[in-house]
């Protein structure tokens, strides 16, 4: 099992502050958002892991390489705790890098290559998760059950007009569709898509199938090739019965737009007495 992490996307919901720092890195109080989901892969096993980036954005090639002079000072210091803050991660890292920004389907091609033959967890670093149960392992013990692709999802019981929400099969298992942003009351089920696939080596063969119609129509149009998503490769798999979804146990931290990254720190600060505590003096200080 590989793991992808999408994330050569510009992050304008995050500027002034993304112009220069890659959206990734800004962190949850002291840790770059980008490391959750490096933890939450090599803790489901996953040692191998390819990060799509972009030109702008060589910070995390730096963040994930060594820092040897920063090393040097702490163990002539004697600081072992520090150097097991910037210890490389355990895993096998490697980028991609995307060239042309046409969408995460594009993306997602750059990286076949590296695959082989291997499914792989695909995860997109607006998604966080927190829990007893790394994410990627929920999603490997599903793969393993049912052979299938599979994906994340959490259960909404309200409002879910602003999501994906996906369409469950008959068997309660099998997912048969994905309606974006449904009308209240149309909606086929509370369960609503987060970021976070798991892909069968089959999902990319329909990725570059998707591909090649994409670039065909836009030839035929006489219009430049837009974005492409990885919905196409998705649907193919959906309308063959070859993708389930699997209910997030934990905690999902949403950090696409300043509001709720906001909500993800104050939750992520929640889980750590230290913080915990600044944030109960906050509280009591507005009272």
């Amino acid at each position: 099992m590989k793991g992808i992490i999408v994330a050569a996307g510009y992050g304008t919901r995050f500027l002034p502050v993304t112009k220069t720092i890659p959206k990734e890195m800004i962190p949850l109080v002291n840790v770059p958002s980008i490391q959750f989901i490096v933890d939450e892969f090599v803790d489901s096993g996953i040692s191998d892991i390819v990060i799509i980036s972009s030109r702008r954005k060589k910070a995390l090639e730096d963040y994930f390489d060594r820092e040897v002079e920063l090393e040097g000072v702490f163990e002539r210091e004697g600081k072992e705790r520090q150097l097991g803050l910037i210890a490389p991660a355990k895993a096998n890292i490697s980028f991609v890098r995307q060239q042309r920004m046409m969408g995460t389907g594009h993306a997602l091609l750059q990286v076949r290559p590296w695959l082989g033959n291997a499914p792989c967890v695909v995860a997109y670093p607006d998604d966080l998760h927190i829990g007893k149960v790394p994410l990627a392992a929920q999603l490997i013990a599903a793969h393993r059950e049912t052979g299938c692709s599979v994906m994340a999802s959490i259960t909404e019981p309200g409002d879910v007009s602003r999501y994906g929400v996906l369409s469950i099969a008959k068997d309660g298992r099998h997912v048969s569709g994905i309606v974006e942003k449904p009308a209240r009351g149309s909606e086929p089920s509370h369960e609503v898509s987060i970021g976070r696939y798991l892909y069968t080596p089959e999902f990319f063969t329909y990725l570059e199938e998707g591909w090649r119609e994409h670039l065909a129509a836009a030839e035929r149009s006489g219009k430049a090739a837009g974005e492409y998503f990885h919905v196409y490769a998705l649907n193919k798999l959906m309308e063959s019965g070859k993708v389930v979804y699997c209910p997030t146990e934990g905690e999902r931290l949403d950090t696409g737009e300043p509001a709720g990254y906001l909500d993800a720190v104050l939750r992520y600060a929640d889980t750590k007495s230290e913080l915990r505590a600044v944030i109960d003096r906050f509280i009591a200080s507005r009272k």
